[in-house]
């Protein structure tokens, strides 16, 4: 029929065949009370719309519980005038008028007539009809202010400080850096005693670390690691070196404590085996008594590491931590400052410039000792250092105060750069 043309669903019933169909088909050939007959009910595509035009037809009748088969139909004035729109015949209009009722045909319309409608009325979108037919030259655009500030949108994003500590583990993986991890309660043995770091430092008493009530004591390694190290540290063992001169408690090596600093973890990679050459990293939570303030916390995350290979040097030392303080946290400034710890020598300290706070120690390096590195098997040359990196943190997020790494502030939070 001029003017109509089938709906997808139409050409659908075309081809397949009305639900009604269907379902009276469906009821002549199986008895109703069969198991058979209620499968097959189920399976009837459209099942509502089916009975609704077979009941109002008068070819279905219904029990509470049954359907049965009243009247069959030979013909169906629907499935005919279907067939005849198809062929683009002529049909009734009371059969026109059902097909457009149950959305099985639409009028064919002209882009000219489809885009003319809109001719003196109010429009806010251009559509392609429009701009084809030249209507939009009589039409009416809806004014925009494009000055006026639009719907602000807060996505979902990772909280910034959790942001920056992971392009940090990137950088360093595409460095070519493999990362070490290690268990946040450790032995003194690993934390302190096998860096070199005697017994009766300082740096040990309660005063400066944490150590457990319960459990007190933990597991030292195997007994040959232990016994070069405990004789490092009384007579130098074979290192060339005299000792701290003391008598080396297990007992006191085996405490448990959580971990004080990064550095911890180094020693047990290195009495496992590395490679040579190799470049080693971590990222870890540390803990120690501290008096909090803008740059200070009890726990912290530090990033730190080393590099083993034959040929390096001091320089080599400057170098890489220069590099990385410039390319991670865009610190214009740098200082290198003179240090001392029981594990390196020589030691440096790398600080930068904060544009509020001033001058803040990043990072402690230095070349470990042989006292170090030989009762390990290592007899190559290893650099090593241990970043600050929520000092580091503090300079990308343009913070005066490391607390605010860690912010509930929404304001703060959702004004905060995505950084790809």
């Amino acid at each position: 029929m001029a003017g109509y043309r089938l709906t997808e669903e139409g050409k659908g019933y075309l081809e397949n065949g009305l639900p009604e169909r269907n379902l009276v088909e469906l009821l002549n050939k199986i008895p109703r009370r069969s198991l058979e007959f209620n499968k097959a009910l189920v399976r009837v595509k459209n099942f509502p719309v089916a009975l609704k035009w077979c009941l109002e037809n008068g070819w279905v009748s219904r029990t509470e519980n049954e359907l049965f088969l009243k009247k069959y139909p030979e013909k169906m004035p629907i499935e005919e005038a279907l067939r005849k729109i198809s062929q683009h015949e002529e049909i009734d209009e009371q059969s026109l008028g059902i097909l457009i009722q149950r959305k099985l045909v639409d009028k064919i319309t002209t882009v000219q007539e489809e885009a003319r409608k809109f001719i003196g009325k109010e429009i806010n979108e251009l559509t392609p009809e429009i701009i084809k037919t030249g209507v939009w030259k009589e039409v009416k655009f809806r004014p925009y202010n494009v000055q006026a500030v639009g719907k602000v949108i807060q996505p979902g994003k990772r909280q910034p400080y959790n942001q920056f500590l992971s392009q940090v583990r990137q950088k360093l993986v595409e460095l070519g850096f493999k990362q070490m991890i290690g268990p946040t309660i450790e032995t003194e043995f690993w934390n302190f005693d096998a860096l070199y770091q005697p017994q009766n430092h300082p740096a040990r008493d309660w005063a400066s670390t944490y150590q457990l009530k319960y459990p007190k004591f933990g597991m030292l390694p195997e007994k040959e690691i232990v016994e070069k190290v405990k004789t490092t540290h009384e007579n130098g063992w074979r290192t060339g070196s005299i000792g701290w001169g003391y008598k080396w408690s297990h007992e006191k090596a085996s405490q448990l404590m959580p971990r004080a600093h990064d550095t911890a973890i180094s020693p047990r990679y290195m009495a496992k085996g590395v490679e040579i050459p190799g470049k080693y990293f971590n990222m870890v939570r540390c803990y120690r008594p501290d008096v909090i303030d803008v740059t200070h916390g009890v726990e912290f995350i530090q990033t730190g590491g080393f590099v083993v290979d034959k040929d390096l040097n001091f320089r080599h030392l400057l170098g890489l931590l220069k590099m990385f303080v410039h390319e991670i946290s865009g610190i214009k400034e740098t200082k290198f400052f003179t240090d001392y710890y029981p594990f390196t020598e020589p030691s440096v300290q790398i600080s930068g410039k904060h544009p509020k706070l001033g001058w803040i120690e990043l990072a402690g390096a230095g070349i470990f000792r042989p006292e170090l590195t030989e009762p390990l098997g290592i007899k190559e040359t290893v650099i090593a250092w241990g970043f600050g990196i929520d000092r580091l943190a503090m300079y990308k997020l343009n913070l005066n105060d490391i607390r605010d790494l860690f912010s509930r502030n929404l304001e703060w939070l959702r004004d905060q750069k995505v950084i790809m």
